[in-house]
């Protein structure tokens, strides 16, 4: 399958930054299957902040700055000339995933419990690739800032980053990711304007009752049996208090209650455990004080008693027009206005990208890396697709070049 591919993605792809990283991509898939078989999860990530601040070095960047929010690195290039002063800064996610690989090539995760399910090791090579050509050719007029970010998966590593002083060190005014995307073909990107992915709270329900004897339940408050109906009570807030055209999910993914082997024991508390995704602040808002009204409504109902403990987790991310129009453009003058995809569906997933883009300008793209059949992200026999490497680094470094055009000789 690879070969088509990649011929696929060099027919498509055309400009100087795509062939000249053209040229280095057996590099660029060997530093990529050596993070494959290093996965380090969110903020561990020592091994992999080490070999990013390595590349860079010998890339030949002008700066190297470890240790912003705790692993991350940022790589600091300048162009020819910077008469505009202007700033523009890409980033990359570092971190793995708490998942048992299934994959059995020679390049596999080394380490129990850890793999690379989401492709942040093909994200962190696509970013290498544009800093080698960026710091090779220079041709632009300001200051790219490369940003290689821990923590991605639920470890919020972009805010540690923020919280840092990653923009009042370098205040780019805009910041542009990307991610891979098996659903959609090599040679493609998506982008679309306002949202592109939901924003992602924690729910946790304590629901106490009164234990008992399972023969004799009328004299107990069965939690269990208020957990049920909480569970099915709360799906009519999507289906009755939100709107059809507003996006929300609500899952209750796992429950806490009693013991396997007490089969006659009724206990005393139960928990649920989930998440809601919404796009608007408003829909959010709304459906945590449903859930509050609700569950306490029900739970009273049978003579017990629950709490409702919302956590915000991840906000949306929300691509601003300009830049996603920007963006969009780019990618066409590598593909074609036909392998580019302006109005992609938004996803119920969650990026913590979306704190970035709450505090710059910018806009997170996804590039298509299988098409159909593809093996999903956070599944243990995903693997990146090496072949769309030198596709990837090439928007990065066209994102500079054309957003900071080099100044007239």
């Amino acid at each position: 399958m690879l070969a088509p591919v990649a011929a696929h993605a060099r027919a498509l792809a055309h400009g100087r930054p795509f062939a000249h990283i053209s040229q280095f991509h057996p590099e660029l898939t060997a530093f990529r299957r050596d993070l494959h078989a290093h996965p380090e999860l969110g903020f561990e990530e020592v091994y992999t902040s080490a070999r990013v601040q390595e590349s860079l070095r010998l890339c030949q960047v002008d700066e190297v700055h470890a240790g912003i929010g705790k692993t991350g690195v940022v790589g600091i290039i300048r162009g020819k000339t910077n008469t505009s002063g202007r700033m523009i800064g890409l980033r990359a996610d570092m971190d793995a995933l708490t998942m048992t690989e299934a994959n059995d090539f020679p390049w596999k995760s080394g380490k129990s419990g850890m793999m690379h399910g989401c492709g942040h090791d093909g994200h962190v090579a696509m970013l290498v690739g544009a800093a080698r050509y960026l710091a090779e050719t220079r041709n632009f007029d300001g200051t790219a800032v490369l940003v290689f970010q821990p923590g991605e998966e639920g470890f919020a590593g972009a805010k540690a980053m923020i919280e840092d002083g990653l923009f009042q060190r370098w205040p780019v005014e805009a910041i542009y990711a990307m991610h891979n995307w098996p659903g959609l073909k090599p040679g493609c990107f998506g982008i679309r304007n306002e949202a592109m992915m939901a924003a992602a709270d924690r729910v946790t329900i304590e629901i106490t009752g009164k234990g008992g004897h399972g023969a004799h339940p009328y004299l107990a408050v069965d939690p269990v049996l208020v957990a049920a109906h909480i569970i099915t009570a709360v799906q009519s807030i999507v289906s009755r208090n939100v709107k059809a055209v507003d996006g929300a999910v609500i899952s209750l993914c796992a429950m806490n209650a009693g013991d396997l082997h007490a089969m006659s024991v009724i206990p005393g508390k139960a928990t649920l455990v989930g998440t809601v995704r919404t796009f608007r602040p408003e829909v959010q808002a709304m459906v945590e004080r449903r859930l509050n009204e609700l569950c306490s409504a029900v739970a009273l109902g049978f003579g017990a008693t629950a709490t409702v403990h919302y956590e915000r987790i991840y906000p949306a991310t929300i691509n601003t027009a300009r830049e996603t129009e920007f963006a969009g453009n780019v990618a066409e003058s590598l593909v074609g206005p036909e392998n580019v995809v302006r109005d992609m569906e938004p996803s119920m997933g969650a990026e913590d990208f979306s704190f970035m883009l709450q505090v710059k300008p910018g806009a997170y793209l996804r590039i298509g890396q299988g098409g159909e059949g593809s093996c999903m992200l956070h599944m243990t026999r995903y693997d990146f697709n090496d072949e769309i490497l030198p596709l990837g680094a090439a928007l990065h470094a066209a994102l500079v070049e054309q957003a900071m055009p080099a100044a007239a000789p």
